[in-house]
């Protein structure tokens, strides 16, 4: 836009498209060469030799997660819950930590809609 000159502004479009289509040229085989790329064999090869130790930690987190629940079900305070969904760090304990909280939620609000009925009972 700046050239009023129609030859000059033909070779800078042209030029132009010429960029266009190596930028396009360089994508597809950047893409091809990803899509077909060999599997590495070493790889999997440490994949195995890791697959012991990841079962072994696996146990050991539901383990844990276990003794977490036991301790979940003795708390009874929703703040104290809260206090350790603050500081808990793994994925699970935080879901676990927030299923009872969501259990004594739904108890405290079961009890108060009793209690009308008791006190008119």
């Amino acid at each position: 836009e700046a050239t009023l000159d129609l030859a000059e502004r033909r070779r800078i479009r042209s030029a132009i498209r010429e960029l266009q289509r190596q930028e396009l040229e360089r994508d597809e085989e950047a893409l091809a060469s990803k899509r077909f790329r060999p599997e590495r064999g070493s790889h999997r090869q440490d994949d195995k030799e890791n697959w012991p130790r990841s079962r072994c930690l696996e146990e050991e987190q539901q383990m844990a997660l276990a003794a977490l629940s036991r301790q979940l079900e003795t708390i009874t305070d929703v703040e104290e819950l809260t206090k350790l969904l603050r500081v808990a760090g793994e994925y699970e304990e935080r879901k676990l930590i927030r299923a009872a909280i969501r259990k004594l939620r739904a108890e405290e609000i079961e009890g108060e809609a009793l209690s009308p009925c008791l006190r008119g009972g």
